[in-house]
């Protein structure tokens, strides 16, 4: 068939032609945002899962959706490198011009683009990384302590004001939350306590891996109570199906049961994979329908073609001890596994091995489920690990 008109797209972030599976966590979204609007309590939402099952098209899905429906939003992912600070400032001024064209909110909007001149003048000798354009000069005395706890509560306030005057609300959408320092998480829970307190219209819609959950209860206890965790997981059958089967049928292609079926044991239902399988079953067949046969011949090409990319742009981040550890892990099976079992593989004692185990948690490759256990946070990495790293050399 042609290539061209190939629907599936397998990628960092790309929206599937089909969105299957996640209807009731958008409409629970929906419902959060318009609570919040009107301001009634409304928990703050963080997505937690693993790598490829879609969390941030769901993210970006979400804001589309806010922004269709009026809300003022801000959109960031949080990389290895940066201060949150720096992240916020910058989108915060977005929302704040915005807000500033509203009759009704203007002023507040100006006096909280003040805030954030003050803001981000007194954090910058902390946090070098800060540059935002600054529309205002400071106001003394206005979320300018120089302590970030304290400021950004003073700032989410100032614009929860203004979104309020506007009659709207700022929805934050920040992915890869996991990655923030656990200072930084502490002051946003904080300030998002306050303004929750003060019933102003501002929420947080995140997404981050597993550990994200653990971390965000380390920073503060009472955590768990202002957010909902929702656990973004692979589709199940008749989801990941329907999101092969819609996109071939929209342009009048048959996918047989059996070739659906196979799909959806080689992915184990994972969004990403689902994309790649179906890419690779569109170019292979002649003509409708796609059939067993079409899927079978390129199984091993979608395979290869995670290998490449999904998987090894991971790999490659890694050391040569962090990819023995994992290779060890892989050695056990699926898991997860327990620490002293994975030192066992590698004839090594558990503490010598802390801190790669410390690292990889970090650069996000594996997560704790349980105190002392490990899992990969890449669905299937356990294969990969076997196909990268064959035989026993590794061990050596």
């Amino acid at each position: 068939m042609n290539p061209i008109t190939n629907p599936f797209a397998p990628g960092a972030g790309t929206p599937p032609p089909e969105l299957a599976g996640r209807d009731e966590l958008l409409e629970t979204i929906h419902i959060a945002t318009e609570r919040t609007r009107l301001g009634f309590p409304a928990k703050s939402v963080l997505m937690v899962g693993l790598r490829g099952v879609g969390k941030t098209v769901l993210l970006d899905r979400m804001r589309d959706n806010a922004e269709a429906a009026g809300f003022q939003t801000l959109r960031i992912e949080a990389p290895e490198n940066r201060s949150l600070p720096a992240l916020l400032a910058p989108q915060l001024r977005l929302s704040l011009l915005q807000l500033s064209r509203n009759e009704k909110a203007k002023d507040l909007a100006n006096r909280a683009l003040r805030g954030l001149a003050g803001f981000a003048k007194a954090l910058k000798f902390k946090y070098e990384d800060i540059e935002v354009g600054l529309d205002f000069d400071p106001e003394p005395g206005l979320a300018d302590n120089g302590d970030l706890e304290h400021d950004l509560q003073a700032l989410l306030e100032l614009v929860g004001n203004a979104a309020k005057s506007a009659e709207s609300a700022l929805i934050m959408f920040i992915d890869e939350l996991q990655y923030v320092q656990e200072e930084e998480l502490e002051a946003l829970i904080m300030a998002l306590h306050r303004v929750s307190q003060r019933k102003l219209p501002v929420m947080l819609v995140g997404a981050g891996l597993p550990q994200l959950r653990g971390r965000m209860g380390r920073a503060k206890s009472y955590a768990e109570r202002l957010f909902d965790f929702p656990e973004i997981g692979p589709l199940e059958a008749p989801a990941a199906k329907q999101a092969i089967s819609k996109p071939a049928s929209d342009q009048d292609v048959v996918v047989e049961k059996d070739a659906l079926d196979r799909i959806v044991d080689e992915t184990e239902g994972y969004p990403y994979f689902l994309q790649e399988w179906g890419k690779h079953a569109w170019d292979a067949a002649e003509q409708s329908p796609i059939t067993l046969t079409d899927v079978e011949l390129v199984s091993k090409e979608a395979v290869a073609a995670l290998d490449e990319s999904f998987f090894r742009v991971r790999f490659d981040r890694l050391t040569p001890s962090e990819k023995r550890y994992l290779r060890a892990m892989a050695e056990l099976g699926d898991g997860p596994h327990r620490s002293g079992d994975i030192a066992e593989i590698l004839d090594r004692k558990v503490s010598s091995l802390g801190p790669t185990r410390a690292q990889l948690i970090y650069k996000g490759m594996i997560w704790s489920p349980n105190h002392g256990d490990t899992a990969f946070t890449v669905p299937l990495f356990g294969g990969f690990m076997h196909r990268v790293m064959p035989g026993d050399d590794w061990k050596e």
